[in-house]
């Protein structure tokens, strides 16, 4: 340790002293080097298994269901006017046909249009357990 002995200039030391800065920092290295191995845990992960018997025919997707919602509230399948109460069924009639392989819902709505049309279509598709829905802008 240095100390003044009184018969300086009186000037302030200018220098940087370094060294508990690195002390410091090797003493963070050691500490972040010992406890990074106990930090990480294995993640366990389902990966796909190989099948022996591949499917012979793979099978085509069924064409998506075109669902239109103008600015009105009118309903259209497939580009026909269709009533909401008939909706329902007509989804369920499409899941029925393949239920492992369901076409898409593909619903466009006009900007205009009321979300409370919108939701009672979403429930409708709810309820007759449609699993593709997506929305499109056309």
């Amino acid at each position: 340790m240095a100390f003044s002995s009184g018969g300086g200039d009186g000037a302030p030391m200018a220098d940087i002293n370094i060294i508990p800065l690195c002390d410091i920092m090797l003493v963070l290295l050691i500490i972040f080097m010992v406890t990074a191995p106990q930090v990480s845990y294995p993640i366990d992960i389902d990966l796909p298994q190989r099948s022996l018997n591949p499917p012979e025919n793979p099978v085509d997707p069924p064409e998506p269901i075109r669902l239109r919602i103008d600015s009105a509230g009118s309903i259209f399948w497939n580009d026909s006017p269709t009533p909401l109460s008939a909706l329902r069924q007509m989804m369920e009639a499409e899941v029925q046909r393949d239920i492992t392989n369901q076409p898409t819902l593909e619903i466009d709505m006009s900007e205009d249009a009321e979300y409370g049309v919108l939701a009672k279509v979403l429930a409708a598709a709810k309820n007759a357990h449609m699993q593709k829905i997506g929305f499109v802008k056309k």
